[in-house]
């Protein structure tokens, strides 16, 4: 089928919508966060290298977080494709996805950026935070970092993508299925 990232600011609903696209087209859906829990709750060799560098207070090196994906991917390689979520976030991750690409035979089909205005991203945060339990989703100074780091770090990675072809907006206003039926047209002309 397709092999996609789903793009775009915290808030703006992509882990929901890449677990609906998962569903209905049979794809893989590889939540960066998901990932790195089952590595540290399953103690696995790159687990506890991560590990060792988030008990420093230290990014993760993105060659192990590769490592982890590439993991993923080979131990389903009877889906029909994938979907991203929460990575690539910065340029050289980009990349670093673009060589194991090569190296597992498994083009990159899309990136689909949802776009959704900041106040709409706070409101929802905000909402988010009363449920979650996450302290970054209840604070609206923490918020609006988070949306400035996706805006200086991260949103670069639309361009790289952009530049090959491969790049859709898709508007993230709206509803959870309004939202959903746009991103599936999109996902159907690929």
């Amino acid at each position: 089928m397709a092999n996609i990232i789903l793009f775009g600011p915290p808030g703006s609903g992509k882990g929901t919508q890449a677990k609906m696209l998962a569903e209905k087209y049979g794809l893989l859906h590889i939540s960066t966060g998901d990932m790195f829990r089952y590595e540290l709750s399953n103690d696995t060799p790159l687990g506890k290298k991560a590990k060792e560098y988030m008990n420093k207070g230290a990014l993760v090196p993105d060659e192990i977080t590769i490592s982890m994906l590439k993991n993923k991917v080979r131990k389903h390689q009877e889906a029909k494709g994938f979907i991203l979520d929460g990575f690539p976030r910065t340029v050289p991750q980009a990349e670093a996805l673009g060589v194991l690409s090569k190296e597992i035979d498994m083009d990159l089909d899309a990136l689909i950026a949802l776009r959704v205005e900041k106040e709409e991203i706070v409101k929802r945060l905000l909402e988010r935070g009363k449920t979650s339990g996450r302290k970054d989703d209840q604070d609206e100074s923490i918020i609006l970092d988070r949306i400035r780091v996706y805006t200086e770090e991260t949103q670069p990675v639309f361009k790289y993508y952009n530049e090959k072809g491969k790049a859709y907006n898709v508007d993230g206003m709206g509803g959870i299925e309004e939202v959903f039926g746009r991103l599936c047209a999109v996902v159907e002309e690929l």
